[in-house]
């Protein structure tokens, strides 16, 4: 796992509450709580023309638009409500997801699927208007936003776009559909949906892949003339948004044990792998783990018998890239377990490239393409002798650093490709997290697995290397499974002589006694290292792209470990890139149903409360 360091060093959920601005009219008051997650209550009859000065005592929340008007001394009660079906503090569906996106506790984001479109609600710490959207940088440039609120008792939303100089403009092709809007003096709430695809090129497609969300806010709402300026109101936040709900729910009596750093003090270096060890509970009989991890509920991780450890190893990796001084960090784990078994061990397989100096990446490429190969060698044997039926995966992590963009994880069987087990088409290396899979693939004997990863070197001068810097590179996923077998590394080295001989290079001192190795000829790289060589010679777009085709094509050395750190037979030899006879063909998208304006999706109810007296005179509903 990577943690970061720098300003990011926060403890997650904290966060403080400050006053938000206040609206020049008067309006009904929040709960003393500060925020507006209870929803509103029901009005009560007031007993007196100052009955609306109660409702702020008890400190009551109101849908979109009660609005107080002072009218000969009289209190006006204008509702204007959202759908018939709305349940207090919102629409009445369900938001698995929530994640606050700002470090001041302002701005709250939940979403979940609605059919086949995705639903957002947004809680902020505003009167004025708010903003979300989506980008594929995280910056203002090329996004896609919509902008909402409540302005006079009456809410908006209102689907944007911006350019490549940031212009916003309004979408032709409306995509977002309000479905509730709250605003109180302090909170503004507005609930709306979309479809995954909208095939609106102005729009970003919503796909399982890491989701740049970007946010906005201002006190004021949208005028004539646009939103205006948000100021430092703003940030950005990598998201997954259509990873499966985890619905798995504990027990408070369930046993759990920590593995926690303390006191670390972080060095003011790039990066730092912080290894510890930790003592787990002595068991007499097995346990599972079953979160921590949230595990399906047929898979825990096993604990407490001869074949499970006493001890294990916490490995942290600090970056710290600003080499800030006097950071301290306190996070780690805590597992929780349980006497009642489940049906299945889990296990954990790591795919991909082996970490080391023959992964090679040059310089100046927009998209270079590496792939670490788990053979069909390594999983032949080791499932026909562990599992011939196969293992099922239900979550993959997949793994790079600051040069990687998108990485897949491939599935081959004899010469077909499969579903892809796992992607991630916009790589955040600052975001990672197990993708959870919709369906459980299973991998038989014979298989093959292909970590493919594309990378961008554009800003860079010199060669990228496989490593455990943030600033070398790697190339692998991480398979949970079950059952548990004994496998648990499956990848590949690339053969790096002939990387070499595409440079030129045409022998090295032998026997190999030092490292990296030293060249013998051409006399241009003679008595250099082989890293110094790649570093000189001339590395332009055309021969990058030559030297890309080349590394696909060439031989891997086969890794195949087993858990007590054996080799499985295959382990060392040499094997081929799988032909692949029929890649997969993925499903074309499927747009959603869009409208050109809201006002044909959204029936507003518009209620006229006079309240004299506390007697209601009139009530009527409106629908444009």
């Amino acid at each position: 796992m990577d943690r970061k360091g720098g300003s990011r060093m926060e403890s997650a959920g904290l966060s403080r509450r400050t006053a938000g601005p206040e609206r020049e009219r008067e309006t009904l008051r929040p709960l003393p709580a500060g925020g507006p997650r209870g929803g509103p209550r029901p009005l009560a009859r007031a007993a007196a023309p100052r009955a609306p000065s109660a409702l702020q005592s008890a400190g009551a929340q109101v849908p979109v638009g009660w609005t107080r008007l002072r009218m000969c001394r009289w209190p006006l009660l204008l509702l204007w409500g959202l759908l018939p079906r709305a349940a207090a503090g919102g629409s009445g569906w369900p938001f698995p997801h929530r994640t606050l996106l700002d470090s001041e506790g302002k701005y709250w984001l939940s979403w979940g699927p609605r059919g086949g479109r995705l639903a957002f609600r947004l809680e902020v710490r505003t009167a004025g208007y708010v903003g979300f959207g989506f980008s594929s940088t995280g910056a203002m440039a090329a996004a896609d936003i919509v902008v909402g609120g409540v302005a006079r008792g009456r809410p908006y939303l209102q689907d944007y776009f911006t350019n490549a100089n940031r212009e916003l403009r309004k979408d032709a092709q409306q995509d977002y559909h309000l479905e509730y809007a709250m605003e109180n003096s302090t909170h503004t709430v507005i609930e709306f949906a979309r479809e995954l695809h909208t095939c609106d090129l102005n729009d970003k497609s919503i796909t399982e892949s890491t989701v740049r969300v970007i946010w906005a806010y201002h006190h004021e709402d949208v005028g004539e003339a646009g939103p205006k300026y948000h100021e430092s109101n703003r940030g950005t936040k990598s998201l997954r948004l259509l990873n499966p709900e985890k619905t798995n729910m504990l027990s408070t009596a369930v046993p759990y044990f920590d593995l926690v750093n303390q006191d670390i003090p972080i060095p003011n270096k790039g990066t730092t792998y912080w290894c510890q060890m930790f003592k787990i509970p002595m068991l007499q009989e097995k346990h599972h783990v079953i979160k921590g991890f949230s595990y399906p509920p047929h898979v825990g991780l096993s604990l407490g018998t001869p074949l499970d450890p006493h001890y294990v190893l916490l490995e942290v990796h600090y970056d710290n890239p600003t080499y800030k001084e006097g950071l301290i960090d306190n996070s780690g784990l805590r597992l929780f377990y349980t006497a009642d078994i489940r049906k299945y061990d889990a296990g954990v397989i790591e795919a991909g490239l082996w970490v080391s100096l023959f992964h090679t990446i040059p310089p100046g490429l927009p998209d270079f393409r590496s792939e670490g190969h788990c053979t069909l060698e390594c999983l032949e044997e080791a499932l026909e002798a562990e599992k011939p039926s196969g293992i099922h995966v239900f979550a993959v992590l997949l793994h790079a650093h600051l040069a990687g963009r998108g990485i897949r994880l491939r599935h081959f069987r004899k010469g077909e490709e499969m579903r892809l087990l796992a992607y991630d088409d916009d790589f955040d290396f600052n975001f990672q997290e197990f993708q959870y899979l919709k369906e459980e693939q299973i991998i038989l004997p014979g298989d093959n697995l292909i970590t493919e990863c594309r990378y961008n070197t554009k800003d860079r001068a010199r060669m990228t290397w496989g490593g455990l810097s943030t600033r070398n590179e790697m190339c692998l996923s991480y398979l949970l499974y079950y059952p548990r077998i004994n496998l648990t590394r499956c990848a590949s080295i690339p053969d790096i002589m002939e990387q070499l001989q595409f440079i030129g290079v045409k022998e090295i001192y032998r026997p190999v006694t030092t490292w990296p190795f030293i060249i013998k000829s051409p006399k241009q790289y003679k008595n250099l290292s082989f890293m110094d060589a790649m570093n000189k010679f001339k590395w332009t777009k055309k021969e990058g792209l030559a030297f890309n085709k080349l590394v696909l094509s060439l031989p891997v050395n086969v890794r195949c470990s087993k858990t007590d750190n054996a080799e499985w037979s295959i382990q060392g030899m040499t094997a081929l890139p799988p032909d692949i006879e029929r890649p997969y063909q993925a499903e074309p998208l499927v747009c959603g149903a869009s409208s050109t304006s809201l006002r044909g999706n959204v029936c507003l109810e518009l209620l006229l409360s006079f309240v004299v007296l506390g007697s209601t005179l009139s009530t009527r509903s409106f629908c444009p």
